[in-house]
Protein backbone atom coordinates (compact mmCIF):
# COMPACT_ATOMS: atom_id res chain seq x y z
CA UNK A 1 0.00 0.00 0.00
CA UNK A 2 1.11 3.44 -0.60
CA UNK A 3 0.07 6.99 1.06
CA UNK A 4 0.47 10.25 -0.23
CA UNK A 5 1.11 13.32 2.25
CA UNK A 6 0.85 16.94 1.35
CA UNK A 7 0.35 19.77 4.17
CA UNK A 8 0.18 23.51 3.30
CA UNK A 9 -0.25 26.97 5.35
CA UNK A 10 -3.20 28.68 3.09
CA UNK A 11 -3.57 32.72 5.07
CA UNK A 12 -7.25 32.30 5.08
CA UNK A 13 -9.64 31.21 7.79
CA UNK A 14 -11.00 27.52 7.28
CA UNK A 15 -14.71 28.03 6.06
CA UNK A 16 -13.41 29.46 2.99
CA UNK A 17 -10.84 26.57 2.06
CA UNK A 18 -13.45 23.75 3.26
CA UNK A 19 -15.91 25.11 1.16
CA UNK A 20 -13.59 25.33 -2.79
CA UNK A 21 -12.24 21.66 -1.09
CA UNK A 22 -16.13 20.17 -0.50
CA UNK A 23 -18.49 21.84 -3.47
CA UNK A 24 -17.83 19.50 -6.33
CA UNK A 25 -18.93 22.92 -8.73
CA UNK A 26 -15.32 24.74 -8.05
CA UNK A 27 -13.65 21.68 -9.19
CA UNK A 28 -13.04 22.30 -12.71
CA UNK A 29 -11.32 25.26 -11.17
CA UNK A 30 -8.56 23.47 -9.91
CA UNK A 31 -5.82 22.53 -12.76
CA UNK A 32 -6.39 18.89 -14.70
CA UNK A 33 -9.69 18.73 -13.37
CA UNK A 34 -12.15 19.10 -16.58
CA UNK A 35 -14.99 18.36 -15.27
CA UNK A 36 -17.24 16.96 -12.19
CA UNK A 37 -20.76 16.68 -11.35
CA UNK A 38 -22.91 15.09 -8.28
CA UNK A 39 -24.32 11.21 -8.63
CA UNK A 40 -26.26 11.57 -5.58
CA UNK A 41 -26.52 14.18 -2.72
CA UNK A 42 -25.33 13.34 0.62
CA UNK A 43 -26.01 15.15 4.35
CA UNK A 44 -25.97 18.09 5.01
CA UNK A 45 -26.94 18.83 0.91
CA UNK A 46 -25.55 18.61 -1.11
CA UNK A 47 -21.50 17.28 -0.76
CA UNK A 48 -22.16 15.92 3.05
CA UNK A 49 -21.52 11.97 4.25
CA UNK A 50 -22.90 9.88 1.76
CA UNK A 51 -22.88 12.47 -1.41
CA UNK A 52 -20.73 10.55 -4.76
CA UNK A 53 -19.14 13.00 -7.05
CA UNK A 54 -17.65 11.83 -10.47
CA UNK A 55 -14.88 13.63 -11.05
CA UNK A 56 -12.85 13.87 -14.52
CA UNK A 57 -9.44 14.38 -15.19
CA UNK A 58 -8.64 13.21 -18.72
CA UNK A 59 -7.92 10.26 -19.43
CA UNK A 60 -9.51 9.61 -15.97
CA UNK A 61 -12.76 9.28 -14.52
CA UNK A 62 -13.22 8.46 -10.90
CA UNK A 63 -16.21 8.42 -8.56
CA UNK A 64 -15.62 9.12 -4.78
CA UNK A 65 -17.96 8.79 -1.80
CA UNK A 66 -17.86 11.68 1.09
CA UNK A 67 -17.39 9.29 3.87
CA UNK A 68 -17.00 11.86 6.71
CA UNK A 69 -18.16 15.54 6.73
CA UNK A 70 -17.50 17.87 9.81
CA UNK A 71 -17.59 21.91 8.66
CA UNK A 72 -14.74 23.28 8.35
CA UNK A 73 -12.31 21.21 9.45
CA UNK A 74 -12.50 17.79 8.03
CA UNK A 75 -13.57 15.82 5.04
CA UNK A 76 -12.69 12.16 4.04
CA UNK A 77 -13.46 10.66 0.87
CA UNK A 78 -13.38 6.66 -0.76
CA UNK A 79 -13.03 6.10 -4.33
CA UNK A 80 -15.16 3.43 -4.82
CA UNK A 81 -14.87 3.67 -9.28
CA UNK A 82 -12.05 4.46 -11.34
CA UNK A 83 -11.72 3.39 -15.02
CA UNK A 84 -8.26 2.14 -14.33
CA UNK A 85 -7.17 -0.45 -11.73
CA UNK A 86 -6.86 1.30 -8.64
CA UNK A 87 -8.07 0.38 -4.72
CA UNK A 88 -8.23 3.70 -2.60
CA UNK A 89 -7.83 3.04 0.74
CA UNK A 90 -9.17 6.45 2.10
CA UNK A 91 -8.24 9.96 1.94
CA UNK A 92 -8.88 12.90 4.47
CA UNK A 93 -8.65 16.66 4.31
CA UNK A 94 -8.11 18.13 7.53
CA UNK A 95 -7.93 21.83 8.21
CA UNK A 96 -6.91 23.50 11.56
CA UNK A 97 -6.14 27.12 12.54
CA UNK A 98 -2.93 27.81 12.64
CA UNK A 99 -1.77 31.59 13.38
CA UNK A 100 -3.65 34.05 10.72
CA UNK A 101 -4.01 31.14 8.67
CA UNK A 102 -5.42 27.20 7.97
CA UNK A 103 -3.08 24.37 7.94
CA UNK A 104 -4.60 21.38 5.45
CA UNK A 105 -3.08 18.21 5.84
CA UNK A 106 -4.12 15.85 3.25
CA UNK A 107 -3.73 12.31 3.05
CA UNK A 108 -4.54 9.12 0.87
CA UNK A 109 -3.81 5.58 0.48
CA UNK A 110 -3.96 3.17 -2.29
CA UNK A 111 -3.31 0.32 -3.99
CA UNK A 112 -2.66 -1.13 -7.21
CA UNK A 113 -4.50 -4.95 -7.80
CA UNK A 114 -2.85 -5.78 -11.24
CA UNK A 115 -0.66 -8.62 -10.87
CA UNK A 116 2.99 -8.35 -11.45
CA UNK A 117 3.14 -4.98 -12.38
CA UNK A 118 0.91 -2.99 -9.89
CA UNK A 119 4.05 -2.20 -7.29
CA UNK A 120 5.53 -0.62 -10.60
CA UNK A 121 2.08 1.09 -10.82
CA UNK A 122 1.89 2.13 -7.33
CA UNK A 123 5.24 4.30 -7.47
CA UNK A 124 4.09 5.64 -10.65
CA UNK A 125 0.82 7.26 -9.16
CA UNK A 126 2.86 8.49 -6.46
CA UNK A 127 4.18 11.49 -7.83
CA UNK A 128 1.25 12.38 -10.05
CA UNK A 129 -1.34 11.80 -6.98
CA UNK A 130 1.43 13.68 -5.06
CA UNK A 131 1.69 16.88 -7.56
CA UNK A 132 -2.48 17.09 -8.11
CA UNK A 133 -2.70 17.79 -4.32
CA UNK A 134 -0.36 20.33 -4.25
CA UNK A 135 -1.45 21.73 -7.32
CA UNK A 136 -5.64 21.34 -5.58
CA UNK A 137 -3.55 23.59 -2.60
CA UNK A 138 -1.76 26.21 -4.73
CA UNK A 139 -5.37 26.57 -6.37
CA UNK A 140 -7.19 27.12 -3.75
CA UNK A 141 -4.87 29.69 -2.07
CA UNK A 142 -4.49 31.54 -5.62
CA UNK A 143 -8.69 31.58 -5.62
CA UNK A 144 -8.68 33.03 -2.31
CA UNK A 145 -6.92 35.93 -3.30
CA UNK A 146 -9.18 36.78 -6.10
CA UNK A 147 -11.47 39.11 -5.05
CA UNK A 148 -14.68 37.78 -5.43
CA UNK A 149 -14.45 34.30 -3.39
CA UNK A 150 -14.26 33.79 0.19
CA UNK A 151 -15.05 37.24 1.38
Amino acid sequence: MRSIHVTRTIPAPPEPIFELLTDHRNYDRFRGITGSELLREGDPAPNGVGAVRRIRSTPFRFDEEVTAYERPSRLDYLIVDLNVPFEHHGGSIRLSADGGGTHVDWRSSYTVPTPLVGGLQEVIWKPALTRGFKRVLEDVERMLREPSVGR
